[in-house]
């Protein structure tokens, strides 16, 4: 039986249709939901994608994080359903306290766009099982609010339990605190982070490499075992 995935459409979503694309490479079956429905279609994970959803008005995500479809993804993300936050999809799960910190505009208060560097910090979640521990790999970055932040304690914790999933390499690109690009809850169900993956699954665009398709293979490989 094929694992189906959903991808959350918001309005303002961009990557929605790239990161179905990547689902379907992985071998999953993509499968599109709609913001303003409640019914996840009895998927067996969850995708937010990156963009701009709502404009980004008021704060990166702070909509979004009422749209009627989050209700259910929050309610099930908390009993174990895996959910994948990318860019604009992290904001909002700061924003739906399934992840703590928040995001603000970058440090340098520009638009960034480039082919990032990171160190997989944690291999072993829901959507990074794929990875070594440690591994560099390069995933294009393209944000305007994507400073990760939060108090020393939550800083603290992160790092003692091992849920900073990725950081920054060489460069910090908007000033995130400790050069966190990704973090996982507890469970290690949820992930979240800045750069796009699913724009680094084919060798013939985006950057060139397949850096990126460890996170949809990690999370089908995942369903499969389960």
């Amino acid at each position: 039986m094929t694992a189906r995935i959903g991808v959350v459409t918001f309005p303002g979503s961009l990557d929605d249709r790239d990161t179905q694309r990547a689902i379907r490479l992985a071998g999953a079956e993509p499968v599109a939901l709609w913001h303003k429905d409640k019914d996840l279609k009895q998927v067996d994970a969850v995708v937010l994608p990156g963009g701009f959803s709502y404009g980004d008005y008021l704060r990166a995500g702070a909509i979004s994080r009422f749209s009627p479809v989050m209700e259910t993804v929050i309610e099930q993300a908390k009993a174990g359903l895996p959910v994948l936050g990318i860019c604009n999809g992290f904001q909002v799960l700061t924003e739906a306290h399934l992840l703590p910190g928040g995001m603000l505009g970058n440090d340098h208060l520009h638009f960034i766009c480039r082919d990032q560097k990171l160190r997989v910090e944690n291999a072993s979640t829901s959507w990074t099982s794929d990875y070594e521990q440690g591994q560099e790999i390069f995933i294009p970055l393209k944000n305007m609010d994507g400073r990760y932040v939060a108090d020393q304690y939550t800083l603290d914790k992160l790092e003692a339990e091992g849920r900073v999933a990725f950081r920054y390499l060489d460069f910090n690109p908007n000033g995130s605190l400790n050069d966190i690009a990704g973090i996982t809850n507890e469970a290690g169900n949820v992930v979240g982070l800045m750069p796009h993956p699913e724009h680094a699954v084919e060798p013939l665009i985006g950057s060139g490499r397949t850096d990126g398709l460890p996170f949809f293979t990690s999370i089908l490989k995942k369903l499969v075992n389960a």
